[in-house]
């Protein structure tokens, strides 16, 4: 694993964390009524700053599957698991999980987190696994 990367991790865990992040506050917008919603800048600050640093933390536990050693399923526990754990600790810190107002949202908030998660976790594995299934084929022929 070299600098160059690493860094492509980084970007790759900062855009496509900015974009989950984006997406789920259009989401809240339209669920609420976009009339409804006012943002202050030190949200939208927030929401970048938190959403890369959970894109990182999914993209760079990302380096497990180079270990040819663990099986898939520990590598995704691994890699979802701390994923998750740094996701959890941003949404506390910047109260983005609704801790004040039961149990009930707070399960609404980790499932809602798992599904991207896993949506996102299968986009990049199909991707992958057909992109290996090209190189294969290439190499054969």
């Amino acid at each position: 694993m070299n600098l160059t990367d690493i860094i492509e991790r980084l970007a790759l865990g900062a855009f496509v964390g900015c974009f989950i992040g984006l997406l789920v506050a259009v989401f809240i917008s339209y669920q609420a009524g976009p009339q409804n919603i006012t943002f202050k800048g030190t949200d939208i600050i927030n929401l970048f700053f938190g959403c890369i640093v959970a894109g990182w933390g999914f993209s760079l536990t990302g380096l497990i599957y180079d270990r040819e050693d663990l099986s898939l399923p520990v590598q995704v526990i691994f890699q979802m698991g701390i994923g998750m754990i740094v996701l959890f600790l941003v949404a506390i810190y910047l109260k983005w999980m609704p801790l004040d107002f039961g149990i009930g949202p707070i399960i609404t908030w980790i499932s809602i987190a798992l599904v991207f998660g896993v949506v996102f976790w299968l986009g990049f594995y199909i991707y992958y696994y057909l992109l290996a299934r090209d190189m294969n084929n290439k190499l054969k022929n």
